[in-house]
């Protein structure tokens, strides 16, 4: 992720304002899978009891977008505004809301905390029953329902949010950083200092160097490991590695053995802990199997429903651990003011994962370059009024 420099996603609103009114403003919209979006004028109703409507400032491009739009099971769902990694301000609030008040810095969260529910109470998982609560009625265009992308559509100038899936962020926090708190840096930071739980003196390897990959490999030195192999078989992204705290860094295309013989070589064995972030199920088994027996722990957090994987039953006999992480096992409005402290104590570098800086007119161009593996980090800005 090192190679281009950042570009933003920056545009004018011609809206028409009020908490109770409804607002026309531009949105990109994925009216088919396998098409690009169009920029549209699309209508977003007021905010209902409990919800909240946000005006977006920034937004990232994530590989879960492109997910939905072209791996899409689903078509019932669309059309739909994508966009789930965003930041930006309380323009009004509905019914029922006490937590946020207009002119509140916030993220949008692809996932809930309720605070009422078992997982919620249980303070073991970040799980949450409500899920994800997507406003039933808040978009239109052209007289048609417009879907809500995980509950969040922040490819649009304004959405509506569900006050269970809205996070308050430091007054102080830059909105041109902190949008990666909605997914990447909080998926893959997480994976390594929540799922993982990596330790002081450890040797760790991150595969796939996005956005959460990187994002991992942060978590990875911040915990203390005194050894972090970042494993991707691009070396344009390697420069960031090491930037965020790589020691060593792996193309495996550059040995005629799997790269989890590879680490084994390198380590004595095995590594303490490596993080999977490519959601493809060969490279998961790559990076279970490149965990050291009797306690190495790997993480999966790239997401898939394609395909399933699998191991022998013996690398985890002989005592390893493979185990999931969602959104960094983060609850989540938890884990984004634990976030915003961190970065304000300066202890997240977070110009790395800047690699492009568009406007939204070019957002097709941006999912072009991630399709083709120059887009290095989930970096794609709508800004707005910043």
């Amino acid at each position: 992720m090192s190679a281009t420099p950042p570009l933003f996603l920056s545009f004018k609103h011609n809206s028409t304002r009020g908490g109770t009114e409804v607002i026309k403003c531009k949105a990109a919209v994925a009216w088919e899978s396998n098409k690009p979006l169009v920029i549209e004028e699309i209508e977003v109703a007021p905010p209902e009891a409990n919800e909240i409507r946000v005006k977006i400032v920034t937004t990232g491009l994530c590989h879960t977008d492109l997910y939905q739009l072209y791996d899409n099971k689903h078509p019932d769902a669309l059309p739909t505004v994508l966009g789930h990694e965003g930041a930006g301000i309380v323009e009004s609030v509905g019914p029922g809301v006490t937590e946020f008040q207009p002119g509140d810095k916030v993220i949008p969260l692809p996932i809930s905390q309720c605070g009422e529910c078992r997982f919620c109470k249980s303070g073991r998982s970040n799980h949450c029953d409500e899920g994800c609560l997507t406003p039933k009625h808040s978009f239109t265009c052209r007289g048609k329902k417009v879907y809500q992308f995980m509950g969040t559509s922040t490819f649009s100038e304004y959405t509506v949010v569900h006050k269970n899936d809205l996070a308050k962020i430091d007054a102080a926090a830059p909105l041109d950083k902190v949008f990666l708190f909605g997914c990447a840096v909080s998926t893959g930071y997480g994976a390594a200092i929540n799922s993982a739980q990596v330790t002081p003196g450890s040797t760790c390897a991150v595969f796939g160097l996005g956005a959460v990959g990187l994002a991992a490999v942060m978590g990875c030195r911040n915990a203390g490991a005194k050894k972090i192999f970042a494993v991707d078989i691009n070396p344009d992204k390697f420069d960031r590695a090491k930037a965020l705290g790589a020691t060593d860094t792996i193309n495996p295309k550059d040995y005629d053995k799997p790269v989890s013989q590879v680490l084994a070589d390198l380590t004595n064995g095995g590594v303490d802990f490596s993080i999977e972030c490519t959601g493809n199920v060969e490279v998961m088994r790559s990076a279970f199997e490149a965990c050291v027996k009797g306690w190495g722990v790997s993480v999966v957090v790239g997401y898939t429903d394609l395909h399933d994987f699998a191991s022998r039953p013996a690398q985890l006999i002989s005592g390893r651990t493979w185990k999931g992480s969602l959104w960094g096992g983060y609850r989540p409005k938890d884990g984004v003011a634990d976030l915003g402290k961190a970065l304000l104590a300066k202890r997240l570098n977070l110009e790395e994962f800047i690699s492009h800086k568009m406007t939204l007119n070019e957002v097709n161009d941006a999912i072009e370059l991630m399709k083709k593996g120059q887009w290095y980090a989930s970096s794609l800005f709508i800004i707005h009024d910043l």
